[in-house]
């Protein structure tokens, strides 16, 4: 396990890795979820073989620390990311971020320009306040006392369903809720513009079932590579882990 201090009062992300050929693969977990969980399994798929891997847990989430006083921003996540590449010597990366943590990379490979040569992008959060979807958790429709000490997180864990519940119960309630307000919030260029100016290789992955990517023609005239994934829902790693190895290996 490695880590990097992050906001300046000591507080650290942390995340572990397998050695590799360069540049490296950085994976980054969505709301409530941890890399490891996530995207191990694919790392070690025998066609990703061979490349540093690098599995981050954002702030507030998995193995990294959740100070009370941070703003869980998108903005926040990606300079905390920013610092755990820095300390972890990497430059010109592929990022595959997802859900939450795509929109964190697009924001990063905006702020920060030369620690990404690549995006894979899965169902990455493109807009603010972003309608109901298959990886919408509700969090953001509670108020902060009421998620964090009037049940509400409880509520969300039951809602969620066990799978989700698994990783999110890890996540600090604080900052699970403050990351999910910064989340509907967005970024201001949005997210998705960001997406469409970035002159890096970027992928968009949407699962099958999720529906068609809202603004999909813009994102494709941009240069963006859209793929539709067949049987697949908004974990696509898990539904369809070949194709979802072969948009990564691209």
């Amino acid at each position: 396990m490695r880590q990097a201090a992050f906001d300046g009062r000591g507080s650290c992300i942390r995340w572990t890795e397998t050695e590799g050929e360069e540049p490296a693969r950085v994976y980054v977990h969505g709301l409530g979820a941890a890399s490891t969980v996530y995207h191990a399994h694919i790392a070690s798929r025998p066609e990703l073989a061979g490349r540093r891997s690098l599995f981050v847990d954002l702030p507030g989430h998995g193995i990294s620390d959740r100070p009370a006083d941070f703003g869980y921003a998108l903005e926040d996540h990606a300079d905390a990311l920013a610092a755990a590449l820095d300390a972890a010597g990497v430059r010109d990366a592929e990022i595959v971020g997802h859900s939450m943590g795509g929109a964190v990379a697009i924001v990063l490979a905006h702020r920060r320009g030369d620690l990404v040569s690549r995006l894979v992008v899965t169902e990455g959060n493109l807009d603010p306040y972003p309608p109901a979807r298959a990886g919408s958790s509700g969090i953001s429709s509670y108020g902060e006392e009421e998620f964090v000490s009037g049940g509400g997180h409880a509520r969300v864990l039951e809602k969620v369903g066990p799978t989700w519940a698994a990783t999110m119960r890890l996540a600090d309630p604080l900052g699970l809720y403050r990351t999910a307000r910064g989340l509907a919030r967005g970024t201001e260029p949005t997210m998705r513009r960001m997406l469409e100016d970035l002159r890096v290789e970027r992928v968009y992955l949407q699962g099958e079932l999720s529906g068609e990517p809202a603004g999909a023609a813009d994102l494709a005239a941009s240069g963006v590579e859209v793929v539709r994934v067949p049987g697949a829902g908004h974990n696509v790693m898990f539904d369809a882990p070949a194709a979802f190895a072969a948009a990564v290996r691209g």
